[in-house]
Order: structure tokens, then sequence, then C-alpha cells
């Protein structure tokens, strides 16, 4: 047998939905499950129907005899001394009735609907073998669709009366797959509806119209109106030719009365396709002709999915047609699938027929994994009723009702341990077998309705909840210990700073003091003030070179009104640095030497002069010439004004403060 690429869905997840405190409950929401059945094999039945009045002329000899219930032959195109034999599920001859077929394909596969499980019949054959009249019939003579519902009917009311452990509803939808399009028959102004899947497998059309019946009246109110819509047109070989795939949906849901509240859904596919269509003996012409196109293509495409199915091939081409795509439960899917081929014993029918049968001998080797489609839906649990000792400091606040806790009185006395309540969620519940989840659900109710003052089933275990508030105390206490090592080193920090600002109070008075007894030149400020070492100016305080003057601007009125209680900091801001203009002069001089005779390595000693700029400045004065001074750089684009002007600042300070090695003016 061939395997099959469409197998049922993994099992699904539980997914919990909880309440925030204090709202009373605890809902599951509702989740797939999908128990798997043993493989189901495509069933065939093979139905000829009788010559049609007209057709049978001199020669009414058929092309096809049936030789028992289950196997035929038909007559061999290459050697008509011979013949070839087909063997399938069963076989319906020319007096077989409607209710023989019913009966005896159709009828045994219902019975899955009320498991969860999906069932498909499928009618396939050439225009003009009796399709429509095998799936609708007339009202003297009914087919399989309105037969399948009066029985399908009248099985949920008997399975979803009062008492019985389960509750059923049916809802239906009409489509048809017109030209590649799926057009609503419910609804013919909802336009092209498209083909979508699910994260569990399962084929779904969004928007698509469901009706829901409770009666077989109900279901003759909707459908022939909507019968009325489908697409037919006259051809040579039939008046009434079905022109589109027409697919009758119809859902049963399924819903548990008991724990664990189970819910089923078994989906029903009734569809009656279109006949491949011989144009030069249909006759076709413009639209007609066009939709035979169609009705071709798509069966090709369903020819080829057998195929692929048959010979066990990597890929199916599922999504190359909208019928196949629809079909994709049906061949090779997850449902019971029976396929009704149709077929003419009239001998201008012969390649139809042949044709026909083969795709039936291909369809009886396909495989399909069926499976229960069932989803698990709990009712809201009960709350139980735990002490404060049970819940804890930080759980026990979170129980509280608005009522006992009033605002703006964080202080507020805790509750009576009887009014504090925790509920019972289930936590952490993974793929489990509703036997059991039902037998701890149960188990949970009767200690909830005993009184019990232990934590619930379900619940958190003591001994976690336990460790839990252990681990909780420890980390507080550890924060406590670490805030108090923070408020012991702010301490010593404070202390510090109190005996540094002494200490600086003290150098600054002494430096002070030799400034103002000597004779100072007070030069132009600089844009922004610098601020050297304090040894630095000790000795240029101390220096006896009276040339070279690095100065301090006061403002003298903050320092005569200075109070010795207040920081240093204060005293210090009231000074900038200055240099005396022959300072300036000095060092413009020595940067220029060493710009006309300095090496690219003695220019990188120079701040702001990096690599680059040194050896874009050796270039300069290699073709252009020594530099008659400072600014010259940026007249070579070297640097720009800001970064010159920043240059020389950074030297001449820096060679300040090296030392004073350039000497007198």
């Amino acid at each position: 047998a061939a395997p099959s690429l469409c197998c049922a869905p993994p099992y699904s997840t539980l997914k919990l939905t909880f309440s925030p405190p204090g709202a009373g409950r605890c809902r599951l929401s509702k989740v797939g499950a999908a128990r798997r059945l043993p493989p189901a094999r495509v069933r065939v039945a093979v139905r000829l129907r009788p010559f049609v009045d007209g057709t049978a002329g001199a020669d009414d000899t058929p092309c096809v005899r049936g030789l028992d219930s289950c196997s035929l032959e038909i007559a061999n195109w290459r050697n008509h001394q011979e013949t070839l034999k087909y063997q399938f599920d069963a076989f319906y001859g020319e007096r077989s009735s409607q209710q023989d077929i019913y009966s005896g394909s159709v009828q045994p596969i219902l019975r899955h609907l009320l498991e969860g499980q999906n069932v498909s019949v499928l009618a396939y054959g050439p225009t003009g073998a009796g399709k429509t009249h095998t799936m609708l019939g007339s009202p003297e003579q009914p087919g399989v669709i309105p037969r399948a519902l009066m029985d399908l009917l009248q099985l949920t009311r008997e399975e979803g009366a009062e008492g019985r452990p389960w509750a059923l509803s049916v809802t239906m939808s009409y489509l048809e797959i017109y030209q590649e399009k799926v057009l609503d028959l419910l609804d013919p102004a909802s336009g092209d509806l498209v083909i979508r899947e699910d994260c569990r497998g399962n084929i779904l059309i969004p928007g698509l119209t469901q009706k829901p019946i409770a009666s077989f009246a109900d279901f003759e109110r909707h459908f022939l109106p909507a019968s009325g819509n489908r697409t037919v047109g006259a051809t040579r070989l039939n008046q009434r030719s079905s022109r589109s795939h027409a697919v009758l949906l119809v859902k049963v849901d399924q819903r548990e009365r008991l724990a664990p509240f189970r819910q089923r859904e078994g989906k029903l596919y009734l569809i009656d396709l279109a006949g491949s269509e011989d144009n030069r003996r249909t006759g076709n012409k413009g639209l007609r002709l066009k939709e035979s196109g169609a009705i071709n293509t798509s069966l090709f495409v369903l020819g080829k999915v057998v195929d692929a199915l048959h010979q066990g091939l990597p890929r199916v081409p599922y999504r190359d047609s909208k019928l196949t795509r629809l079909l994709q439960d049906s061949l090779g899917g997850s449902a019971h699938s029976i396929l009704i081929a149709n077929i003419a014993p009239e001998r201008c029918f012969y390649l139809d027929t042949l044709s026909a049968l083969n795709f039936a001998a291909r369809s009886k080797e396909v495989i399909n994994r069926p499976f229960t489609n069932e989803s698990l839906q709990l009712h809201v649990l009960a709350p139980v009723k735990l002490s404060q000792k049970e819940l804890g400091p930080s759980e026990a606040k979170k129980a509280r009702s608005p009522e006992e806790e009033e605002p703006g009185n964080p202080e507020s006395p805790a509750p009576p341990a009887s009014a504090s309540q925790k509920f019972s969620p289930l936590q952490k519940l993974s793929s489990m077998d509703p036997a059991m989840l039902e037998r701890l659900l149960s188990l949970d109710r009767l200690l909830g309705s005993q009184g019990t003052k232990g934590t619930p089933l379900l619940s958190t275990p003591k001994r976690d909840r336990m460790l839990l508030m252990k681990t909780v105390e420890e980390k507080d206490l550890e924060i406590e210990r670490l805030k108090m090592k923070q408020k012991e080193l702010e301490a010593k920090v404070l202390a510090q700073e109190a005996v540094d600002s002494t200490e600086k109070e003290n150098c600054s008075l002494t430096v002070l003091r030799p400034f103002a007894r000597r004779a100072v030149t007070v030069a132009k400020p600089l844009k922004k003030a610098v601020v050297l070492p304090l040894q630095l100016i000790q000795e240029q305080a101390a220096s006896p070179n009276p040339e070279i003057h690095i100065l301090k601007k006061s403002r003298k009125r903050k320092l005569e009104h200075l109070d010795a209680s207040e920081p240093n900091e204060k005293a210090e801001d009231c000074w900038e640095l200055q240099i005396s203009p022959e300072l300036l002069a000095h060092g413009r001089q020595k940067i220029l030497e060493l710009l006309n005779e300095g090496s690219a390595r003695d220019l990188r000693s120079l701040q702001r002069i990096g690599q680059k700029k040194a050896q874009l400045i050796v270039g300069c004065r290699e073709l252009h010439g020594p530099f008659s001074q400072v600014e010259d750089l940026e007249r070579v684009k070297v640097m720009s004004g800001k970064q010159l002007e920043s240059f020389l600042k950074a030297n001449i300070l820096g060679l300040a403060a090296a030392g004073q090695r350039w000497g007198p003016c």
C-alpha cells in the first residue's frame, strides 16, 4: 500500500487560562486532541447505469458486464477476444436501486461521525454517467444526500436525547468549485472564497456560510434553494450537465454533559464531481468550452494526486487545484472515504468507462489515516479555602478582597483565615488521557466537598511552597545586609571628604600669600579656565625668574567675605589660570621651530598631532618651504582654525606644565 503524506495531527497540549486573584474562577480553554485509529483504505464502489432511452441502436450489447457483487469485466480494446477484469469493494449493476447503493456502501460509515471522525463520499465518472442522480436522485428515488441526511439527523436526535451522555448539534454548508473559484451556494453574493489549513492540518474555508439544521425539513429549506444556484448547462450528451464540482459539508458537534466535558467534531463531505468531457462529442463552444477545460484540468490534477499516493511519491500535488486542495482530507487524509465510480454501458462511452475504472482501481490502493477529532472543555472549578499560614504573606495579601483591605491604610489587619481564599488551578498539565484527567478532577472535587484543610490535589505541593518561601526570606536578609554595608561606606566617605577639605584649605592659604607680595602682569584671560596641579603652582610661585608669569586672577569681593567654615572648593573657583604674552610668544616660536626643523617623529610629540598630520606637515614643508608662522598650518589645509587654536593652547600649556624648558624670553 502506498504511504500517505497526510497523517493525523499530533496530540495537542493543554492550555490553562487563569483569572486574576479575587475573580473566583479558573477555566481551561478548549484544546484539541487526536486519538489515532488504524489506517483505512479508500473503499471503491462501481455503479453501472442502464441504457438511456434512444442510445441503444442497432448494437445494444454493453461493453461492461458484471461478474459478481464485487467484480466486473470490460472488453479489451487491443484484443477483442480478451476482457479486462476489475475487483472492487462493491459492484452495482443496471438493476440496482438507490437504496441498494446507499445501504450497501454509504450507510455503514455514517457511524464514524458520532465518534468525532470525518467521512467522505465522492461520485466520480464521465459526463452523463449518472453521478448527480446517484447523489441527489429524484423525489421518487432519493439519492445518497437526502438518505444520508435523514439517517444522520435521526441518529443525532437519538444520541442527543435527554439522559444521554452527549449533546449533539448539526450544521450544513454548500459550495461549488466553478472554474477554479470557490463559491458559497447558500450565499452567492459572497464571491470567491479561499481554502486554508489550520495548525492541526484540517482544511477549512473562512467565511463559508453555516446553517444549523435540527430536522430534515430544515435541511430541505436551505438545500433546495442552494441547489438552484449551482451552475448547470446543456450539452449534446446531457440537458442538465453539471458545470462545477458541488460539495455538501455537514458538521456534527458533540458536547459531553458530564466530566471531563469532552467535545467532538465530525465532518461529512458529500461530493458530486463534474464529469470529464470529450468536446468532440459534447459539441462545447464558447463558455461551455471554457467550463469543460476547467473541469478536465481539475480532474487531471485529481488523477495526479491519486497516482502520487498510489506510488508513494514524496510530493502530492494537492495545491495544484482547488478541488484537490479541498479533497486533501478525503484522499490520503483523515477521512473514511468511499468513491462511487459511475460508468455507462454504451460502446460510445468505452474510453471514458475504461479511464474511470482505471482511476477507481488506483484509488482503491490509497490509504487514509483517520483519527478522532476531540477537544476538552473544563467547567469552572470551585474555590478552595486555605489558611493564612498555607498561603504565605505575599499570597495572602493578593487573596484579600477590596472590602477587606481599605485604601490608604497599608497596616490594616489581615483578614481571618476563613476569608482568605485560594483557588485550585490546574498547573502545567500536558497531554493527558481524558479518563485519567477525569479521575483526577473527580478526586479533587471530592476532597473539596469533604472540607479538607490541606493543599488541593492539583495545586502547588506544600513542600515546594515552603522551599520557595525560605528562599525569599534568605534573599530579603541578604538585601538588608547589603543596605547596612552601604550605609557604613557612605559614612566613611563623608568623614574622608571632611578631612580632605580641611587639608585643601590650608594648602590654598599657603599658596595665596606669595602671590599677594609679587608684582604680576595681568593678561587677557583664556576662554576656558585651565587648572594646574598644586605642586606646579607652588614651584612657579617660588621661581626666581620674574620674566615668565603664570598668574591667577582673583575675585576680591568673594575672597574678602570668604568664611572659614565654607568648603575650600568655593575659594578655588575664584581663580583662573592666565599666561603672559611673553610666554605665549615664546611658545609659538618654539612650536614654529619644531614645525620647520623636526622630523615626523618629533612632530608626533606635539599634542593634537598624529601620524597622518605629522606626515602632512613634513610634505607641505618640503613642497612649499619652511613655515613663516604657525597659522600657515591652516593655509595648507593641515588643520582648521578651531583645531589650530586648540593645538596652540594644548602645546603651550603642556610645555609650561612640563617644567618651563624654554628658558627666559
